[in-house]
């Protein structure tokens, strides 16, 4: 490079630096996100020197202390935004709602679960709450909280900023947690505090607007947003300061809802690509939050992705629905997947708590779970043993206490004796990720198969999407559950399970499930901790949906409870805990609910308003015959 070159090279760079300093000078969206930041970490720094000096074993000395967390979340609810998305992990640091939490999140599922540690407000909150207090425990707790908000000033975050992308990703967080989290407690212990926080929280983000839209003019909201988002903060205003009372099914259908949809408009328009991996699952296709394609848990098309062609899909699909029937799956050509998940019967048995094991006389440990939906959660089984269906499946058909096949090979002979089977998996093969044919290409059509039930909406759904109009009770039910009955701090919308915004995660419970409706002891399934053995996961089961739950009982991991009268009467009490078991790990309050007689109905109304419009259909009439003439006397979907 000559020297002239390198002269206008140097000053090139040097009039890019200063036009980015100018840039970022007269950026107010840029200098918001510093200058909120930094008040906030001052707040906390302020709050450490009123934790060295407070009188921790007076009622009014720790009094004192939690008011002066309320006034430190207030100044967190203008940063929350940004907070959420830019760095998950460091966030739960921050404002953590457990001290230990053990995950594995969808773009990390190839890894071993592994603990994370929580800290900063809410657990320095709860933890006023104790009988005995370290003043040193105390103080870690909001110090790690400042250590960790002064990552989001270091250039790695900050550089994410520069440009318009992040922002309608990070707002779309933002509107998902609107619809799921802010309002119903899951990080905030005072639930006094819920509505003047979430006021809060839209006043801040109502600065951000205003920043983004004044330094990103090719990218501004649009009016029409502005002037629903500041409809949103009217009705906020206009609600009882009493969580309870909150009409969250306004809330969410008359303004959540509509935002999302243009938001989403927005990400299309532009062609905003994101960079976090948070948005690994979520569809910026999706128009609501109630719609069936927001995210993806599974891929219920497997190594059958590639394939575009309709009729094709469909031909997979019929294949996959007489391989769910078909004996030949098991070991002694009389089960099939029909025989614990009866299609009739939303995919489940509702006839027994837990299914005959292969022997037919001994009883499965678990009940058996329905497979609608089941593409929506990222570890399946009811402990998260597996990340893929296709695992799931696998295991399944070779457990001896399931369907008991001998391998792969022996599942694969079985099959290619048919030759139905052999034509149609060889040409569906070579369409595949995978030509070559294997066990994958028939657990493939069978989720195909089970997973196109999970595509149909429920009277709810079309509720919230202004397809219809939801009776009262129910709207009353859906407002209980998500305040009172503290039912969204673990089902969280729009699937209602345990996959909460940004959707790359499933939540495990501890709930104290009894042995039997006596409740004469814990049942003796250790659950999550088969999978991960550590404190936590003792007893700790995957949250599922409640969609559909009116046509899957029985209800739990071990069908105890037969009906949904039951099942609400358990967690009104306080679950295991209130029930008078000893669980020394439970998740769940042991304190009463206090429900009505009203609000128990009409919690259970809004569930019903769950059922989703499925067109089950009939067995098939018969199953291909096979060239082992003793195997073609066998029964469609079994004979136990």
């Amino acid at each position: 490079m000559s020297t002239n070159h390198k002269i206008i090279g140097i000053v090139t760079l040097f009039s890019c630096v200063i036009w980015l300093s100018a840039s970022y000078k007269d950026n107010p969206y840029q200098n918001l996100y510093r200058s909120t930041i930094e008040s906030f970490i001052d707040e906390q720094n302020k709050g450490l020197i009123e934790f060295r000096k407070a009188d921790l074993n007076s009622y009014n000395g720790r009094e004192n202390l939690v008011r002066l967390i309320h006034l430190i979340r207030v100044q967190l609810k203008q940063v929350d935004f940004w907070l959420r998305y830019l760095h998950p992990v460091v966030y739960k640091k921050i404002n953590g709602p457990l001290t230990i939490e053990w995950e594995t999140e969808v773009f990390e599922k190839y890894e071993k679960p592994y603990k994370r540690i929580g800290a900063g407000l809410t657990l320095a909150e709860l933890y006023l709450n104790s009988e005995l207090i370290s003043r040193d425990s105390l103080y870690n707790l909001l110090d790690s909280s400042i250590v960790n908000s002064k990552v989001y000033l270091q250039d790695s975050i900050t550089r994410l900023i520069d440009s318009p992308d992040h922002f309608y990703f990070a707002n779309r967080l933002f509107l998902l947690n609107l619809a799921a989290i802010y309002t119903t407690g899951f990080e905030c212990p005072d639930r006094q505090q819920l509505i003047p926080e979430l006021s809060e929280l839209l006043k801040g983000v109502s600065g951000i607007y205003s920043a983004f839209n004044a330094s990103y003019s090719n990218y501004r909201l649009s009016e029409e947003y502005l002037e629903l988002f500041d409809s949103m903060i009217k009705f906020v205003r206009a609600q009882s300061a009493d969580g309870n009372s909150f009409n969250h099914f306004v809330f969410i259908r008359d303004f959540v809802n509509p935002l999302f949809t243009l938001n989403q408009m927005f990400i299309k328009l532009n062609r905003f690509r994101s960079v976090n991996l948070i948005d690994y699952s979520l569809n910026d296709h999706a128009i609501s939050i109630f719609d069936k394609q927001l995210y993806r848990g599974q891929d219920i098309k497997g190594v059958y992705r590639p394939v575009k062609d309709t009729v094709m899909l469909n031909e997979i699909k019929s294949i996959g629905k007489l391989l769910f029937y078909d004996p030949l799956l098991s070991g002694n050509i009389k089960r099939s997947c029909a025989s614990c998940h009866i299609p009739q019967q939303y995919f489940t048995d509702t006839s027994v708590s837990t299914s005959l094991q292969f022997n037919g006389t001994d009883r499965l440990e678990r009940n058996t779970p329905s497979l609608i939906n089941v593409e929506y959660n990222h570890l399946i089984m009811l402990d998260g043993k597996h990340i893929n269906l296709s695992n799931q499946a696998k295991d399944v058909l070779t457990n001896p206490k399931e369907l008991n096949n001998k391998g792969e090979e022996e599942i694969l002979r079985k099959l290619l004796s048919c030759k139905l089977y052999k034509i149609e998996l060889k040409k569906f093969a070579e369409k595949s990720s995978d030509s070559d044919l294997n066990l994958r290409h028939v657990t493939s059509a069978i989720s195909m198969y089970y997973g196109s039930f999970g595509q149909y909406n429920s009277t709810f759904d079309d509720a919230m999407n202004h397809r219809m109009v939801l009776d009262s009770v129910s709207v009353d039910g859906f407002n209980i559950f998500m305040s009172k009955a503290q039912c969204a701090t673990c089902h969280f919308a729009p699937v209602f399970n345990g996959v909460k915004p940004p959707y790359v995660s499933s939540e495990f419970e501890v709930l104290g499930v009894p042995d039997d409706r006596n409740f004469s002891r814990i049942s003796q399934d250790k659950g999550r901790f088969l999978i991960n053995p550590a404190t936590q996961t003792l007893h700790a089961f995957r949250t599922g949906s409640i969609r559909n739950i009116m046509h899957t009982k029985p209800y739990m991991h071990n069908g105890v409870f037969r009906s949904l009268t039951e099942l609400v009467d358990f967690y009104n009490v306080g679950g295991g805990l209130g029930n008078g078991i000893q669980v020394e790990n439970q998740t769940l309050s042991k304190d009463s609910l206090h429900l009505t007689q009203y609000e128990k109905t009409a919690l259970i109304k809004f569930m019903e308003s769950l059922n989703e419009s499925i067109p089950l259909e009939d067995p098939p009439t018969e199953l291909p015959p096979s060239s082992n003439k003793k195997w073609n006397s066998r029964k469609v979907g079994g004979t136990y």
